[in-house]
């Protein structure tokens, strides 16, 4: 197969217990990136749950690769994220839930604003005007994830309102440096995610999503919603104890600029 070393997307699908729904996500995924003029990988995650069959590795299809991690045991859906994004080869890496609850158009999106537009990031956000979610999504949920992004944005991750939207993407180096250090193994991990991304001024692009199915969630709003908090004062911690203090971060920043510089300066010499 002629695939670049690097392609143009990576896309990191979560599961567990979920092996049928997670299957049939990156076949249908698979099936629209094809249709694209990108190079791909899908990367599954089996986050412990032992129900996804070996077939899956190395497959392959077109311009595209489908291939498969198994976490030992149930880490959660952070751990499972990370393990994808340090794995992955994409110069655009996006995780979303295994059932590609946002629509699909979002993914050739990402690719465009991180790679043509020089975003490092994008996220996105269901209070955005143009987002179509809260139909779909029962009331009770609703408010217990609006509750605690306002408590993370207060703690955190100041001015910015949708922490836990599941579709993120990220530059290739960016997901580097950012996984790299990241602590956090569950729910809470996109606080840290923004909170490094917010620390680092790094260029975030929000764009809108639509809901198209809800099928994944499994967040329990009593356990689940004490552990996050648990997890945002743990994120709390560690910023005031300047652990996360990331060289790569910088010296990446810093080549942007470079490379910005190198880029109207040629510009600016070029014969007209």
């Amino acid at each position: 197969m002629d695939k670049a070393p690097h392609p143009d997307l990576s896309v990191i699908l979560p599961s567990y217990r979920n092996a049928a729904l997670a299957l049939a996500s990156a076949e249908e995924l698979a099936a629209y990136l094809k249709g694209l003029d990108l190079s791909w990988e899908i990367i599954l995650v089996d986050d412990g749950g032992g129900d996804l069959a070996r077939e899956p590795l190395g497959w392959t299809l077109g311009r595209g690769r489908l291939s498969l991690i198994r976490l030992p045991q149930n880490r959660g859906k952070g751990a499972a994220v990370r393990s994808g994004m340090l794995a992955a080869t994409g110069r655009c890496r996006v995780f979303t839930d295994a059932d590609l609850p946002f629509e699909l158009s979002l993914f050739p999106l990402a690719v465009e604003y991180v790679l043509g537009r020089g975003f490092h990031m994008v996220v996105g956000d269901r209070t955005l005007p143009a987002s179509r979610y809260h139909l779909k999504v029962d009331l009770a949920r609703q408010l217990a994830s609006f509750a605690f992004s306002r408590f993370a944005n207060h703690l955190v991750t100041g001015g910015f309102y949708d922490t836990q939207c599941g579709f993120k993407g990220f530059r290739g180096d960016v997901a580097d440096a950012i996984f790299s250090r990241s602590i956090i193994d569950r729910f809470a991990f996109d606080v840290e995610v923004l909170y490094l991304a917010l620390k680092y001024r790094l260029d975030i692009k929000r764009v809108p999503v639509s809901l198209r199915r809800n099928e994944t969630s499994s967040v329990n709003l009593v356990r689940d919603s004490s552990r996050m908090i648990r997890d945002v004062f743990r994120i709390k911690m560690h910023q005031m104890a300047g652990h996360y203090a990331i060289e790569e971060m910088r010296d990446l920043l810093s080549d942007d600029v470079a490379a910005d510089v190198a880029r109207l300066t040629r510009d600016r010499i070029r014969p007209r």
